[in-house]
C-alpha cells in the first residue's frame, strides 16, 4: 500500500538520525580535538554549542559539530589571531586532515567531510552570568561578536518541549539541515536551528508537510535576515558568512519555498504522487518513495 505524506516524513526523519557508529566516531574525534588544543593553548573549557549528535538535530552522514573552546587570558585585539592559534594547534595534530579557517570558525573535515568539526575560539565576557555565560567570538565578517550558547541550547529545548509541539522544533531543525546538506546550501546550521525553534514557538502543533512549507516561506519572506538573540542576552547572528554565500543560499531558498508550497498544495488536493515528487526535489532526491 502506498505511503501517505505523513508516513513519508516519518520514514525520512528516522533515516536522518545518525547511527551509533557515527556518534562513537565523533566522540573519539572530540577527545583528539580537545587534546590537540589543550596541548597548545591554555583552555578554560570546551562546550558543544548546537548542531551536534548530543543535541538531537544532527543528520546522518553529515555531522556538523560546533565546539566552542574557551581560552583563558586576555582576548587579542584581532579575532584573526585567535583563529590562527586554533588552526595551528589542529594542523599540528591532524597532518592528513583538511583544516581551514572559515569565519567565524576553524573547520576540521574528518572522513572526507562526512564529519565536520567547527571550532569556535571564545573568551568569557563580563556581560553574562555564571549560569548563562556570554563569550566574545570571531564575527562572520571580522572583528568580534558575542554569543550565549547555554542560553541558546536552553531556548531550543524550551520550544521543543512546549505542549503540542512534542519534539517538533528539533525535527524541523533536522529537516532544515537535511535540505542544507542535500542541496549544498551555504547557510549556517546554527542559524537554521534557531530559526526553526523560533518558527515553532509560534505554532500550536507540528505537522511536517505544513510546517516545512511555512518555515521555508518565512525564511524566504525575510530574505534570511540576521536573527536577534531570542533570549536577549547576546547579539544578532547571521545566516551566512559571505555575500556570495548569501546570494547562493537565497537562490536555493527560493526554490525550496516553491517546492514546499507545491508539495503542500498537492497534499491538500489529495494528489500524493505530486506531493512526494516535490518533496523529493526539495530534499535533493533523498525523500522516501511513495
Amino acid at each position: 500500500m502506498p505511503r501517505s505524506v505523513s508516513e513519508g516524513f516519518d520514514v525520512f526523519l528516522s533515516r536522518l538520525v545518525p547511527p551509533s557508529s557515527q556518534r562513537e566516531a565523533a566522540a573519539k574525534h572530540r577527545s583528539r580535538v580537545e587534546s590537540s588544543l589543550s596541548n597548545a593553548l591554555d583552555i578554560h573549557l570546551f562546550r558543544e554549542i548546537g548542531s551536534s549528535f548530543s543535541h538531537g538535530t544532527g543528520v546522518r552522514d553529515h555531522c556538523d559539530v560546533d565546539l566552542l573552546v574557551s581560552i583563558k587570558g586576555e582576548r587579542p585585539n584581532s579575532s584573526d589571531t585567535a583563529l590562527g592559534w586554533v588552526k595551528s594547534a589542529l594542523q599540528a595534530s591532524f597532518l592528513y586532515t583538511e583544516v581551514v579557517i572559515r569565519r567565524p570558525t576553524v573547520v576540521v573535515k574528518f572522513a572526507q567531510g562526512m564529519e565536520t568539526w567547527e571550532i569556535l575560539p571564545g573568551f568569557i565576557a563580563s556581560r553574562g552570568s555564571q549560569n548563562l555565560p556570554t563569550y566574545d567570538i570571531p564575527g562572520a565578517a571580522g572583528g568580534w561578536m558575542d554569543t550565549a550558547p547555554t542560553a541558546h541550547l536552553a531556548y531550543v529545548n524550551e520550544v521543543n518541549n512546549l505542549p503540542g509541539i512534542a519534539g517538533g522544533a528539533k525535527r524541523l531543525a533536522r529537516l532544515a539541515k537535511a535540505w542544507k546538506y542535500y542541496n549544498k546550501v551555504p547557510a549556517s546550521s546554527f542559524y537554521l536551528e534557531m530559526r526553526a525553534a523560533r518558527y515553532m514557538s509560534t505554532q500550536s502543533s507540528f505537522i511536517p508537510v505544513w510546517d516545512v512549507c511555512g518555515f521555508f516561506e518565512h525564511l524566504h519572506s525575510i530574505h534570511l535576515a540576521a536573527m536577534n538573540d531570542p533570549k536577549g542576552i547576546a547579539g544578532r547572528f547571521s545566516a551566512y558568512s559571505t555575500p556570495a554565500g548569501g546570494t547562493e543560499a537565497l537562490s536555493k531558498l527560493a526554490n525550496a519555498a516553491s517546492r514546499a508550497r507545491r508539495a503542500l498544495d498537492a497534499h491538500n488536493n489529495g494528489d500524493a504522487a505530486t506531493a512526494f515528487h516535490n518533496l523529493d526535489l526539495l530534499f535533493g532526491g533523498r525523500f522516501p518513495s511513495r
